[in-house]
Order: structure tokens, then C-alpha cells, then sequence
């Protein structure tokens, strides 16, 4: 009997192959998207199925309408999808002050439009009680001066999922957002030890969070412990920022 599939977009590093391991563990096989390199997201396949279990990389550009809709011709789709996790997304760090139209558009067209046109095209393929978690971020609350649009993208987002949940919930899926704080991963590997010293004592924790803190909470989101779960905001960040 073949496994349940786990769809992950931008799964290939940081949270989204955190992600995909930790599903992988919970018995899915995994189809799981890279936007550029290759190698890290081949990594994180090799290591699922060296461990027993099925995985595949395959590129895509989720803001590409064309090659959105050839993801969704691929023949994993006739297995059916259960878990679809939308975790691409880009960051540039740009002031708002510095901020332009062409910014702004490339960042909503990956963040936002590549999370609509991903679950659009993936939709007819997902089981009638598949579960969907969008990959946010703090800063879709909290805003950003240094990531006007990112946080834009994000709060949309956020808004996107929270009604979407409401569409598809009477037939049986449900819709979360994943609202990371500092998470240790690439997106901050730019920062001095002053600055990372800096974030961890922001938190009341006193620490960043680590990708598999956050697989953790995707792993509850696509469990029977979350059945009565929907249209959630889930803020894991330490106890950085509590709306």
C-alpha cells in the first residue's frame, strides 16, 4: 500500500526541509520544490528515501503560471494529495524608504500569487479532507521596516488563508498559517554574532527557533490532534510577539 504524499513548495532548505523530513517521518512521501539550486533540495530527498521512504525534487517557479501548471500535470498527482505546505518565499531586507513598484511586485508575485497559483492548480488533485498550512511570518502582523513588502505579502497571506479555510472547510480540509518568529536558517545567516546575540535576548526564550521547531508545529497542523483546527494563526516564535 502506497503512502500518503506530502506536497512542500520551497522544500529544499531552512523550514521547508525541516518539513520535509519531519513528514517523512510521519509517513508521507514527499514531492517537494526548489526555485534555483538543486542540490540542497536533492539532499534532502536522498536523505528521506535513504531512511525508507519516497521523496522527489522538482523545479518549479511558483510564481510562473506555466510552470505551476505542468507541477500539477506531474504523475505524483494521479496518487492524490493530502498535505500541501506553501513555503516558498523571498526576503530582499530593502527599507521601505527604498522601496519600488518592481520590489514590491516580485515579492507579491512569489510570496502571494506563487501560493494562490500553487494551491489553484493543485486543488483538484487534493483529498477531500487534505490539509493545508501556509508558511507566514511575524512580520505579516508586526510589519517591518526593513521588509515593507515581505510583510505585505505575508499579511496577505494570512488573510488569503484565513478565508480560504472557510471555503473548503464544509467539505472536509482545513487551512492554518504557520507564523514563524526568528527562525535560525539562511535568512538570517547575514547577521554578526552582536546581532544574533541581539535577537536571541529579544526572545523570551532566549534563543532562535530551529527549523524543526517549526516542522513540529506543520506536524501537529496535519494531525488528527489538530481536527478542530482552521483558519489558525499560529505565532511560534519564542514568546517574541504575542498579538
Amino acid at each position: 500500500m502506497s503512502r500518503p504524499v506530502a506536497l512542500v513548495t520551497g522544500g529544499g532548505r531552512g523550514i521547508g526541509a525541516a518539513v520535509c523530513r519531519r513528514l517523512a517521518e510521519d509517513g508521507y512521501d514527499l514531492l517537494l520544490t526548489y526555485t534555483t539550486s538543486s542540490k540542497p533540495a536533492e539532499l534532502v530527498s536522498s536523505s528521506i528515501r535513504a531512511k525508507g521512504g519516497d521523496a522527489l525534487a522538482v523545479k518549479v517557479d511558483c510564481s510562473d503560471e506555466a510552470e505551476v501548471a505542468l507541477l500539477a500535470t506531474h504523475p505524483w498527482m494521479s496518487r492524490s494529495i493530502e498535505v500541501l505546505v506553501l513555503n516558498h518565499g523571498r526576503y530582499d531586507r530593502t527599507p521601505a524608504s527604498e522601496l519600488n513598484l518592481m520590489h514590491l511586485d516580485r515579492t507579491m508575485a512569489v510570496n502571494f500569487r506563487g501560493a494562490f497559483l500553487v494551491w489553484h492548480a493543485v486543488a483538484p488533485h487534493l483529498t477531500p479532507r487534505a490539509r493545508i498550512v501556509v508558511v507566514g511570518s511575524q512580520l505579516g502582523t508586526r510589519g517591518s521596516p526593513h521588509g515593507a513588502d515581505y510583510a505585505a505579502s505575508k499579511a496577505a497571506l494570512a488573510a488569503w488563508a484565513r478565508s480560504l479555510a472557510q471555503d473548503v472547510g464544509p467539505q472536509g480540509q482545513r487551512v492554518n498559517v504557520l507564523a514563524p518568529g526568528y527562525v535560525d536558517t539562511d535568512l538570517l545567516s547575514g547577521d554578526s554574532a552582536e546581532k544574533r546575540r541581539e535577537r536571541e535576548d529579544e526572545v523570551p526564550l532566549k534563543r532562535l527557533g530551529s527549523p524543526e521547531d517549526m516542522a513540529g508545529v506543520v506536524s501537529f497542523l496535519c494531525s488528527e490532534d489538530s481536527a478542530y483546527i482552521t483558519g489558525a494563526v499560529l505565532h511560534v516564535n519564542g514568546g517574541l510577539y504575542l498579538p
